[in-house]
């Protein structure tokens, strides 16, 4: 991509922070849409609760990113964090969408977060993009989620929305809460150890969001996945491996349960995602395999 003007929500996150860094490094301008009063030149108000957005701010956008949303892990699953984590992904991707579809000269391309969630459990199956939805509640919320997008499709805007798997790294998400464990020695398995992990490093999500950015023919779905979904059982061991330290703890799905409420049924279930639209792209993978994004996650 030329050197382009970008606007990036989420810009505070683990993806979307490590994002901004990127683009600024190569000369990119990056406008961060915040939910307080702007303090920075590069700051753009916005509101998702109430599907507000400063759409003078977007104006000169080559490019959308749009990656944020309350965290799935952050909370106990009460019905009330339930409807925070629905708004925040709908109302906001849909605030975006039709400001950007507002816009006199619209962007190039919107990039709109997802999550492999999606699918739903799929067991040992193996998916790719073409694959229906699953069932429960992130699945339903992912539906709901992208479909948000549609004002942007509608004005014509290239939109790609990108079913994130779990992201390998230490700074931050589901991911990052399990490195100190293992580190100490009190890393293990989680159930049963079968349930599939479609995880991808960070470094490649990052990669892939701006190779979506620069190619014309990816829009719709994209699983933001690595190509070789491990169990958690084996990604339990790959940390014991890399971090050279024993990993013999297991905790039951019950005890699960009781301290994750809700969440833990997403921790339990399997998930074998599969990125078709990003290796058809032509896309390649700095870190493919579970023991190479442990590695990375540590430098």
């Amino acid at each position: 991509m030329q050197r382009s003007r970008i606007a990036v929500t989420g810009a505070s996150g683990l993806i979307g922070g490590t994002l901004v860094r990127s683009l600024r490094a190569d000369g990119h301008e990056v406008v961060r849409l915040v939910r307080r009063a702007p303090r920075a030149a590069d700051e753009v108000r916005w509101d998702p609760a109430r599907q507000y957005v400063d759409v003078a701010g977007l104006a000169g956008c080559d490019a959308v990113v749009h990656l944020a949303g309350a965290g799935v892990g952050d909370h106990r699953w009460t019905e009330a964090y339930r409807k925070e984590i629905r708004d925040s992904r709908v109302l906001g991707t849909a605030a975006i969408a039709e400001a950007v579809a507002s816009l006199d000269v619209p962007p190039r391309v919107l990039v709109s977060g997802s999550g492999v969630s999606y699918y739903g459990d799929t067991g040992g199956r193996a998916v790719d993009e073409s694959a229906p939805p699953g069932d429960g509640f992130l699945s339903d919320v992912c539906v709901e989620w992208e479909e948000a997008t549609a004002a942007a499709q509608e004005a014509g805007v290239r939109t790609a929305v990108v079913r994130t798997g779990l992201v390998v790294a230490r700074q931050g998400g589901a991911w990052g809460r399990m490195f100190p464990l293992f580190k100490a020695g009190l890393g293990g398995r989680l159930g049963s150890g079968r349930q599939y992990w479609s995880f991808i490093s960070l470094h490649d999500t990052v990669a892939a969001l701006r190779h979506i950015l620069d190619t014309e023919s990816l829009s719709g779905p994209v699983n933001l996945t690595a190509p070789e979904p491990v169990t958690n059982r084996e990604a339990t061991a790959a940390m014991g491996r890399v971090l050279r330290r024993p990993a013999p703890f297991a905790v039951p799905a019950p005890a699960l349960r009781v301290v994750l409420g809700g969440l833990a049924d997403d921790v339990l279930s399997s998930g074998r995602v599969l990125p078709a639209a990003l290796l058809g792209s032509g896309f390649s993978f700095a870190f493919p395999r579970i023991d190479d994004a442990v590695r990375a996650a540590l430098d």
